[in-house]
This record gives C-alpha cells, sequence and structure tokens, in this order.
C-alpha cells in the first residue's frame, strides 16, 4: 500500500490537507541542541567505565 498522487484528491481534499499542513499544529517549538551536555554524559559513561575496569583489574577478573 503506497502514497497516493496529488491528482487522487479532489480540491477540497487538497485545501484542507494544506491547511493542517499550514497551521503549525503538529510543529513543535525546540531548544537548540546543547553539546556541553553531551561532553558531560561521555565524562560520566566514561569515568563509571574506568572504575569498572579498575575494580575489575583489581578483583583479578582482568
Amino acid at each position: 500500500m503506497g502514497t497516493r498522487s496529488e491528482d487522487e484528491y479532489c480540491e477540497e481534499d487538497l485545501a484542507r490537507i494544506n491547511e493542517v499542513l499550514n497551521s503549525g499544529v503538529n510543529s513543535v517549538e525546540r531548544k537548540p541542541f546543547r553539546f556541553k551536555l553531551l561532553f558531560w554524559w561521555w565524562v560520566v559513561v566514561g569515568g563509571l567505565g574506568g572504575a569498572s575496569w579498575l575494580l575489575a583489574k583489581l578483583a583479578g577478573v582482568v
């Protein structure tokens, strides 16, 4: 089942579709991406990974 082409819709349907698409109902105002937060996540994940490796090394597992 594929998408329908524009010529399969009547003018009234196309007008309603364009009205909904241009009304902004589905648009969400988003904050800009914060790279600093991503950096700190990597620091935390790396720190926990390093700590677990160190504990495994001290326990003789690695």
